[in-house]
């Protein structure tokens, strides 16, 4: 059994984390280990006494020196991760019963599936994969086999998209490209939208699947209303608005690649439309300037914070961009605004918008708080999974 695997001994005090089941065990927790250790290696942590506390991927890093999946003895190999696979796929196929008309969904969600330093999202009949340690990554061909037996023959291409996302110092050993088929994006559905998703160029795995909740929220806000969507991507949330018969929708985003894939998203679902503009412009600049036309802005920035010592002028950049917008909307508006950041809690955003509308001088009250989708779960254990936060905003 696991007996066999080189053991870290945590140091007396900090074992209480991980007896409540902290999928993380930081540096300066462990006390004694082989100084021979390779990054990855499947390592069997003990406390003091010699009980055994759980197994997990050595990494000799400054911050994490473990990431654990798993909090019992077992035998690391192929069937142990095909049934890691096997307990998330039955999850989001629970999930998706739900979900008409839906084929695109996260399959892995890190942590959140017991499966830390791994990402697996499903385009229809394409899987993407995103390895974010080197000890995941060591697993890949159990990965890989355990999507072909769990899919057969329904999954066509598998996309390893890692090189980005490992850590830096082995990006050169990681290179991305098709471990089966060769699609290079594909067209799904989301709530019976259709979606371009281009997962080689694309940003993440291609497509942004954890706002799907949110966008049918926003759909049933949309009638009648003049929409602003601001980082707006590749237009999730234009093609929603359209949907639920928005008067007109601009979106705006920074990159010109990502505004006319917009507008294509928006010509395969209303081939008719002419009330819809894709802007290529900056959020900050764009919202300054315009005047007051817009009654629903959407600010779904990219993470400002993407670790715990840009959080000040991540605070600043929320506040900033939600007082401009609370400034320029028309009365009686509607404000859809997110977080991605993981390092920002809820508390710390909702203070940002509170200090923006007490700036903007304007009444608002909330009326959604928004998370994550089911298919992006959050362990109970590791609360840092809960990377996405958002508020629907009433302003008077």
């Amino acid at each position: 059994m696991s007996n066999k695997y080189p053991t870290i001994i945590i140091k007396r005090g900090k074992e209480h984390a991980i007896k409540r089941r902290h999928p993380w065990i930081f540096t300066g927790a462990i006390d004694k280990y082989d100084k021979n250790l390779t990054d990855g290696s499947i390592v069997r942590i003990i406390d003091h006494g010699g009980e055994f506390l759980a197994l997990g991927h050595f990494s000799d890093g400054p911050s994490i020196a473990v990431r654990i999946f798993a909090f019992e003895e077992a035998e690391i190999n192929y069937t142990f991760w095909l049934n890691k696979v096997k307990a998330a796929h039955n999850l989001r196929m629970a999930m998706i019963s739900r979900t008409p008309e839906t084929n695109v969904y996260r399959l892995i969600h890190g942590e959140g599936d017991g499966l830390p330093g791994l990402i697996i999202d499903i385009y229809g009949d394409s899987a993407v994969v995103q390895f974010h340690s080197i000890g995941m990554w060591s697993e890949r061909e159990h990965i890989k086999n355990a999507l072909i037996e769990i899919y057969g023959g329904n999954l066509k291409t598998i996309y390893n998209k890692s090189s980005e996302t490992m850590p830096a110092a082995f990006k050169d050993e990681v290179s991305d490209g098709f471990w089966l088929g060769a699609d290079e994006n594909g067209i799904v559905l989301e709530y019976g939208n259709k979606f371009i998703v281009d997962w080689i160029e694309g940003q993440k795995t291609g497509f942004f699947i954890d706002q799907r909740e949110n966008r049918q929220l926003l759909k049933q806000y949309a009638a009648g209303r003049t929409v602003c969507n601001m980082f707006g991507y590749t237009g999730g949330f234009s093609v929603y608005a359209l949907a639920g018969n928005a008067l007109s929708v601009d979106t705006i985003d920074s990159s010109k690649t990502a505004v006319a894939k917009a507008s294509q998203n928006v010509a395969l679902n209303f081939p008719e439309a002419n009330n819809h503009r894709a802007i290529e412009d900056n959020a900050f600049t764009y919202l300054s300037n315009f005047g007051s036309k817009y009654n629903l802005i959407i600010l779904d920035p990219p993470a400002f914070a993407k670790h715990h010592g840009a959080i000040d002028n991540a605070l600043k950049g929320y506040k900033r961009i939600n007082q401009i917008a609370m400034e320029k909307i028309e009365p009686n508006g509607i404000i859809f605004t997110f977080s991605c950041s993981q390092a920002v809690s809820m508390a710390e955003f909702k203070k940002s918008v509170f200090v923006a509308a007490a700036n903007a001088k304007r009444n608002v009250r909330i009326l959604h708080q928004l998370s994550q989708p089911t298919d992006h779960p959050i362990s109970i254990f590791h609360p840092e999974g809960e990377y996405l936060k958002g508020l629907v905003l009433h302003v008077e």
